[in-house]
């Protein structure tokens, strides 16, 4: 990004022990290598003309995605031993080799009392005791599992690495009388995500010690990183005291089945995609059936107040947001996930590529550690579309990567 920045040359290398050839050769690193590999300059590009290929192929197919992999690795818990390179499939868990995913979504809306009334709150209280007990199912996930390579297995016990995140933030907020995107709900989304985050850490300390620290902890090196710097300082002394259990705790996924499955809330952090929308489901006979499904926030609205017509007022949809309020709220949760996120912008079919170009240049300014957009073109179609379109496709993913 700096070369792209200062519009300068970048090299295209291939490390020199699987490529023969005399070409210029300097070190770098690379997937899979513990430490800096000499590599051949196979050619030289200017970084803002491929910059631009990615972006523009990005606008016209949505591929590739992009991951800021210098922030992911900086930031990461275990910096000391591992160089990441990928994450899973979508996105939230960035991955060593032979790393696993253990990741479970708490549903906000479940802890909305008196939803759409001045006195709506969100019950602080049970919402830090489902944390402490979700930390430690997921850690007992990590024993309970088979897994297919002993070196996966080791991995994983190794870092006990879990991912705890949220769903149904945006039927949370219109429960509570919030515009997604406001600076309310902003501030609001912040506070939650640095509750969970504190919390599950706090819980980790106590399994710890109730435990056993995770295998490949380093107290001293751990305690350097950037992000367990950023965490409240008498957590620091506990885990500087006690060791800590699992390496990494909080993860944002995209949560669409499980979400379908909570009542069809809001997905993960996304914003309410439309009132009503069309799925494609399979029935019994594993033949393609299309159903119309409603909100969960709006329908609970719907019931409350007999309306059955109108919106809650703070309801906004994604195609009422302007991109920038995407960036925000991932933004806002960001600095208290120390995996990272899945979110997906959506982005009109009529958006101009110079304005989109901008949005991974605001993405990298806010310390994003990925970006992910979709805009409708000819070869994917529409992942989502409102039941007034006639969908032809489900919520989130196709029928083939429902399990996602």
């Amino acid at each position: 990004m700096g070369a792209v920045q200062q519009d300068a040359e970048w090299p295209l290398v291939f490390p020199v022990a699987t490529f023969a050839g005399e070409d210029e050769t300097m070190l770098r690193d690379w997937p899979g290598l513990e430490m800096r590999a000499p590599c051949r300059i196979l050619r030289r590009v200017h970084a803002r003309e491929l910059w631009d290929l990615i972006l523009r192929a990005t606008y016209e197919y949505a591929e590739p995605g992009v991951l800021f992999i210098d922030q992911i690795n900086r930031l990461n818990n275990l910096w000391y031993r591992e160089r990441i390179s990928a994450t899973n499939p979508c996105g939230e868990i960035p991955l060593p080799p032979y790393g696993a995913c253990d990741l479970g979504s708490i549903n906000l809306t479940r802890f909305v009392s008196l939803p759409f009334s001045s006195q709506a709150e969100l019950e602080i209280e049970a919402l830090k005791d489902t944390v402490q007990v979700a930390v430690r199912l997921l850690d007992n996930v990590i024993d309970a599992s088979r897994f297919p390579l002993p070196q996966q297995a080791e991995g994983a016990r190794g870092t006990r690495r879990i991912g705890l995140g949220i769903t149904g933030l945006a039927d949370a907020l219109l429960m509570l009388g919030l515009s997604y995107g406001g600076e309310e709900s902003l501030t609001f989304a912040r506070e939650i995500m640095s509750l969970i985050c504190h919390t599950a850490y706090r819980t980790s300390v106590a399994l710890g010690e109730e435990k056993g620290s995770f295998p490949y902890l380093d107290r001293d090196k751990y305690l350097e990183g950037p992000f367990i710097r950023r965490l409240p300082e008498e957590i620091r002394r506990d885990i500087a005291k006690k060791g800590i259990r699992n390496s990494h705790l909080i993860a944002v996924a995209p949560t669409g089945t499980i979400s379908l499955l909570a009542g069809n809330v809001s997905s993960g952090l996304e914003p309410i995609f439309a009132a009503s929308y069309g799925r494609m489901m399979l029935d019994e006979n594993g033949i393609p059936e299309e159903l119309c499904l409603t909100d969960y926030a709006v329908q609970l609205w719907r019931a409350t107040t007999g309306n059955t017509q109108d919106f809650p007022p703070a309801f906004v949809t994604v195609t009422e947001l302007p991109v920038r309020a995407h960036l925000d709220m991932q933004a806002a949760l960001q600095p208290f996930v120390d995996n990272s996120i899945s979110k997906t912008i959506n982005v009109p079919e009529n958006y101009p590529f110079t304005e989109f170009r901008q949005i991974y240049d605001l993405a990298y300014e806010k310390g994003l550690k990925g970006c992910t957009t979709f805009r409708p073109n000819p070869v994917t179609g529409l992942v989502l579309s409102s039941a007034s379109e006639g969908a032809d496709a489900p919520h989130c993913c196709v029928m083939e990567r429902e399990a996602d």
